[in-house]
């Protein structure tokens, strides 16, 4: 079977941590493989943020096509079930194109929800998460955390007392459900219509990574990251706890502007923050089931790489 008859029945996903080399990589097998690119990552969605998020750029996405980048404002906010929803729609399109999905990125919740479906849980309350919102304005996310412990313990037992966003979301199902989160989850979930070919890069010498990362936010610093920040504050109406400021990056970049932190400090803390989020990543990849890892620093990445997914489209 060759690339082009296998592209209705399989999808590529090209997992890393951030500064592995994805893009470069994925721009690389496109040269020999029908593929468009499905972006997995939770910060390339809002527009306006690109170089705090290594964005391709347009010269890039002209060549290939890219999808789910620059999809909401970032006063706005995504899920994984609403990535699924939007990556198993462009799949289906690319696939109907005759061509094969390349899903691209390091949002490892996405890439879970997107192979393993997502549990039954209620949809987002927009009132209630205000009112929610307005009572941690108050009282502060630990006091919240401590409601969220006397109804649902197992869930409050694995967040952190200012992990905002996810007591925000488990304080929302218990008062829209009545019941805890942690009970609704393990129910059914939809199985995915297609075969995965599920490739892992981690580097074979993690210094080499934490050089990249230090390298690349001096590159966005250089190419007026800051400027950058200071352009979406002065557009949009953001505060510190949107999803979007939230991004590695972005929140020390905030801090900055806002005076808490001076100019090393910021730089420091930004380039700790994303070797923090490197290690999360790679964590989370080397307990993942199926996937076939490549040395992210080899010389002969892109030829390996394409090497196993030709095999992989060749095998019944």
């Amino acid at each position: 079977m060759n690339a082009s008859s296998a592209t209705s029945a399989f999808a590529i996903c090209l997992m890393g941590p951030t500064a592995c080399g994805k893009t470069e990589l994925a721009l690389c097998l496109a040269q020999t493989l029908p593929v468009e690119i499905v972006s997995v990552d939770s910060a390339l969605v809002y527009r306006g943020m690109d170089i705090g998020t290594a964005k391709p750029d347009l010269e890039q996405r002209a060549r290939v096509p890219h999808h789910l980048i620059d999809i909401l404002d970032p006063t706005e906010r995504y899920s994984a079930a609403r990535f699924r929803a939007d990556a198993l729609s462009c799949m289906a399109e690319i696939t109907a194109r005759g061509r094969l999905p390349l899903l691209v990125g390091g949002t490892m919740l996405y890439f879970r929800a997107l192979k393993e479906g997502l549990d039954p849980l209620p949809q987002a309350d927009a009132r209630l998460r205000a009112e929610i919102d307005a009572r941690a304005a108050r009282a502060g996310w630990p006091a919240l955390h401590a409601e969220l412990a006397r109804l649902d313990p197992s869930t409050a037992a694995r967040l952190r007392p200012t992990d905002a966003q996810r007591i925000q979301r488990a304080l929302e199902v218990c008062l829209v459900s009545g019941r805890p989160m942690s009970e609704l989850l393990g129910g059914a979930r939809n199985a995915l219509p297609y075969r995965l070919l599920e490739i892992a890069l981690l580097p074979s010498d993690r210094a080499v990574l934490h050089r990249r990362i230090a390298q690349r936010f001096a590159a966005m610093l250089a190419a007026g990251f800051l400027d950058e920040v200071r352009r979406l504050r002065a557009t949009y109406p953001l505060h510190p706890d949107l999803p979007s400021m939230r991004c590695v990056g972005y929140r020390q970049a905030w801090e900055h502007l806002e005076g808490d932190t001076d100019y090393a400090s910021f730089v420091a803390q930004a380039v700790a923050a994303t070797r923090q989020l490197a290690k999360r990543q790679m964590t989370w990849l080397r307990s993942w089931q199926g996937a076939e890892r490549f040395d992210c620093l080899r010389p002969d990445l892109c030829a390996a790489v394409s090497a196993w997914i030709s095999s992989a489209l060749a095998r019944p």
